[in-house]
């Protein structure tokens, strides 16, 4: 009898292990989990988790999101974090009614023409939610490729076509089949072979791993810095947009002023909420979330 592949020891682990989350359940849609892959994006799953039940609970289709504003996705984001994801998901819920009559579509050229659905989003669509053969790479699975297949400990920052290349190689070759081994990829890079500390005695291919028989250590710490947050701009567009959401009509720019003391950084901070399409002046002394009512007057300087 033949050694079990890679993918084969990786999915029975899979099924004994994977982490019970909704939009992995039997039946869920295409839109959940396109919503679901949208949210995951430098987001933990125990934040996503509400969120993405309070979406679909609002907007169940793409129709649903798309007849609403783009102030009500952001209001719905909340503190999620990233709130361009929002109106991109809001974008991309307007495509699919008008190019595809409200169905996400399973052809992957046709995901990856939708509004802000790039390489990764549209081949975990296209194989969680149609169960199609695609490498779907993460940072998680190009680490566990990485370190199981060429022996390094880590990946690097940035999916190279390279990775796809590599992970499509590790696929079965029957769809369905290949879309389950890609979840487990996925997974045991998230749970076990972790960025640090991982836990190599628990992991299914830890007999065949080229990076445990070289002896390697694990890196220290953080393969990139953690961003710092208190004091930036990013905390200064999260006050505002935090006001701004909460407002029924136009926020008069005396109330934003109140926000932050620094007037530079605030005014940078709103003036960049206004170029990213989160937010748009009313008038010449008030600000309100973007397509938060009547279309806006021009304003004059």
């Amino acid at each position: 009898m033949s050694e079990p592949t890679f993918a084969t020891q990786v999915t029975r682990w899979y099924e004994q292990n994977a982490r019970d989350l909704p939009w992995r359940e039997p039946g869920v849609g295409a839109w959940a989990i396109l919503v679901s892959e949208v949210m995951l994006q430098q987001t933990p799953v125990v934040r996503v988790l509400p969120a993405w039940h309070a979406w679909l609970t609002r907007w169940p289709t793409p129709a649903a999101l798309a007849a609403d504003t783009p102030a009500e996705a952001i209001r719905m984001w909340g503190r999620l974090g990233y709130p361009r994801r929002a109106v991109r998901l809001r974008d991309c819920a307007v495509a699919i009614v008008e190019r595809h009559g409200g169905e996400v579509p399973d052809r992957l050229d046709q995901l990856l023409a939708l509004p802000g659905v790039g390489t990764y989003t549209a081949r975990a669509v296209a194989a969680f939610a149609y169960g199609q053969r695609h490498p779907v790479v993460d940072t998680n699975v190009r680490r566990v490729v990485c370190r199981a297949i060429a022996g390094e400990p880590d990946a690097g920052p940035t999916t190279r076509p390279a990775d796809l290349v590599a992970c499509e190689e590790l696929l079965p070759a029957e769809p369905a089949a290949a879309a389950l081994a890609s979840a487990a990829f996925m997974e045991l890079g998230a749970i076990v072979c972790t960025a640090r500390s991982p836990r190599c005695p628990q992991c299914p291919v830890e007999s065949t791993c080229a990076w445990r028989a070289s002896g390697q250590e694990a890196p220290a710490g953080p393969t990139r810095r953690p961003q710092r947050y208190a004091g930036t701009d990013r905390q200064v567009r999260g006050l505002l947009l935090a006001v701004l959401r909460e407002a029924t009509g136009p926020v008069p720019h005396q109330r934003l002023d109140q926000v932050w003391s620094d007037d530079v950084q605030r005014a940078r901070a709103l003036a960049g909420l206004v170029t990213d399409g989160l937010v748009e002046p009313v008038g010449e002394d008030a600000f309100r979330l973007l397509g938060d009512g009547p279309p806006a007057p021009v304003p004059t300087y």
